[in-house]
């Protein structure tokens, strides 16, 4: 038994040892967490796999879009913003990126964030001819003012958004009063939420803005529409934008690309595998929708969220990590 113990004994600290240097190799870091859903969740799984798998000492800091990418351009930390809007800060992203402050890692949202006008996929279901702005204003009676069910009705968010600005602009380029429509103030992301569940759960028709990825669109099935333009960036910065604009011409939405960015410091100094990890970790907002859906439903952090995530997607994350890391993944779950 003496003996066994200490063959025990030996073996533990030679674990603990291997589990230092390890860390010691990737060394502690800061993972910018942002302060929407979706940014909590992508820190939570990459400091989840980077500590289990490649014995990093990751910490989660709370940021938010600007200062969080000025401070990883001028200071190098946090080193790692797995969710950055690159297109909200196009000026900082790519100084950073030209002065070799920064890295540019995965596109971790693969089909980039979406905004723009959407509609229940119970209606196109039962309408499949309706794919675009233009096949939706032909019919105001499929998409009733809940104040006025003899005019349609194009829900819109509230004051302050980038977003409503754009769909104000876009219900005046595609002429929706003249059709029937009414553009509706929701009020607060709360009421522009209840009025697609409202309408979900009674299997009404519903148009208007939203965005992924949510929560919500994991939890009701919608359908973005066809603009059924090009898209005009010199129309979008001028007009479809810009609220001042008197007569804004119908455009399309440009998505957002969503790119992890590394501090250069970082970069230079972090293992291979972290760093290719780091190129390959990457999602769909289908994905992502669903388990902030998850996450919602049960009250639930990012941590929690990220371990349901690896414990129900196993494929995917599988093709992000070398086959080392993806055991010890495994066990740490």
């Amino acid at each position: 038994m003496i003996r066994m113990s200490g063959i025990i004994a030996t073996s533990t600290a030679i674990a603990a040892f291997a589990g230092m240097a390890s860390a010691q190799e990737c060394g502690d870091l800061t993972i910018a967490s942002m302060n929407w859903q979706s940014a909590e969740l992508a820190a939570a799984v990459d400091q989840f796999i980077l500590n289990n798998g490649y014995g990093c000492n990751a910490e989660i800091i709370q940021g938010d879009t600007v200062p969080t990418i000025t401070s990883m351009v001028e200071k190098g930390d946090p080193q790692i913003a797995p969710e950055g809007w690159i297109d909200l800060v196009p000026e900082v992203v790519q100084a950073g990126l030209a002065e070799g402050k920064i890295v540019g890692g995965a596109k971790i949202l693969s089909d980039g964030a979406v905004q723009g006008w959407w509609i229940p996929k119970y209606i196109v279901d039962a309408n499949p001819e309706i794919k675009t702005i233009e096949d939706v204003l032909k019919h105001p009676e499929l998409f009733p003012n809940p104040e006025d069910s003899t005019q349609g009705a194009v829900h819109n968010g509230p004051q302050g958004w980038g977003g409503t600005v754009i769909t104000s602009q876009l219900f005046k380029a595609f002429g929706a009063e003249a059709a029937g429509f009414t553009l509706v103030d929701t009020g607060s992301a709360a009421g522009l939420d209840g009025s697609i569940a409202s309408a979900y759960e009674r299997k009404e028709g519903w148009v208007g803005y939203y965005w992924a990825p949510t929560a919500l669109l994991g939890k009701y099935e919608m359908v973005k529409l066809d603009h059924g333009v090009a898209l005009n960036m010199d129309e979008w910065k001028a007009c479809t934008s810009n609220a001042d604009c008197a007569e804004p011409q119908k455009n399309d939405w440009p998505k957002d690309t969503v790119q992890t960015l590394i501090a250069k410091p970082f970069a230079d100094a972090a293992p291979a595998p972290v760093l290719d990890y780091l190129n390959k970790r990457s999602w769909t907002n289908a994905t992502v929708n669903g388990v902030m859906a998850w996450m919602t439903d049960n009250q639930a952090t990012g941590e929690d969220g990220a371990r349901h995530f690896l414990s129900e997607n196993e494929a995917l994350w599988k093709d992000w990590v070398s086959p080392e890391a993806a055991e010890k993944i495994k066990a740490a779950l």
